[in-house]
This record gives structure tokens, sequence and C-alpha cells, in this order.
């Protein structure tokens, strides 16, 4: 099964850089890693591939601790990813011919101006990389809305 990491981020930017760090590091038998600024300056990488599997690996905003990582549904995880994406990632998804998209957030703890990642963040893209080496990218939990209002001290 061929399968594409795709890491989205600003390695500018902080803890947006997350998802870019992800792919820039990545190396598995089977795996095609393609770190960007964005989708859409890969978009044809992808097409042209052909992948059984993309995995998409964004900072995303959730409400949950820093270095939180979840697996997003895709619509409303389009939404949720903190790297600025000219065209909608709806709209893309929608035009993929991949059987299997995994979107994957990693709740941010700074953003801004500067490079590398938050100890959180690292341990994080550090532990989401040896999950995807294992094909364990499953056990990663769902995004639950009501933990993330929880966390934030607002009712669920």
């Amino acid at each position: 099964m061929k399968k594409i990491l795709l890491g989205l981020g600003n390695p500018l930017g902080c803890d947006d850089g997350v998802g870019f760090y992800v792919a820039s590091t990545f190396r598995a038998p089977g795996w095609l890693a393609i770190p960007a600024t964005t989708l859409e300056n890969v978009w044809g990488i992808i097409e042209r591939e052909k992948p059984e599997k993309l995995v998409i690996v964004d900072a995303a905003e959730m409400g949950l601790p820093p270095g939180s990582i979840r697996r997003l549904p895709l619509k409303e995880g389009a939404e949720m990813i903190g790297s600025t994406h000219g065209l909608p990632l709806s709209l893309l998804f929608s035009l993929a011919k991949v059987n299997e998209i995994v979107l994957i957030g990693i709740q941010p703890k700074e953003y801004g101006v500067g490079e590398g990642l938050s100890p959180e963040l690292q341990s994080a893209a550090t532990f989401l990389a040896r999950l995807l080496q294992e094909n364990r990218e499953h056990e990663i939990p769902a995004f639950i809305p009501e933990q993330a209002r929880e966390v934030r001290g607002t009712p669920a």
C-alpha cells in the first residue's frame, strides 16, 4: 500500500511548523513524506502518486493541552488546522482520488515568528512519527469537542 504523509505548516512560525517538522524528519518503508507550507503547493504530487492513504499533519486549535494529538473529522478538521491555506481543504479533499484521508491535528503552544518547536510539540512530533512508522495511527484518539470545552473550563 502506498501512503503519503503530508506535513503542513510554517517552519518559521514556532509550533505552527509541527506538521512540516514531522514530515521533514519522517522515514519509513512504504511512505512518501512531504513537508509543505501549503497543500496547494504539493497537490500535483499527491494526484500523480495516487496513494491508498493520505495522512495530513498540521497544528490545530482544539482547546486541548499543548502537544495533544487527535484525529480530526475531515469536514470540521479542515477548519481547525492552524496553517494558512489558499483553497478550502474540504474542497481539495472532495476532489482527492484517495481511498483514505486521515487528518491529524496537534495542539500548538506557541504561534509567532521563530524557528523550533516548544518542548511539548517536539515530544508530540516524535511520538506521532513513531506511531506512523509502526502503522499505529489508528491508536490516535478522535477529537471530541466536548473534551475541549472541559479543558477550557466552560461547561460541555
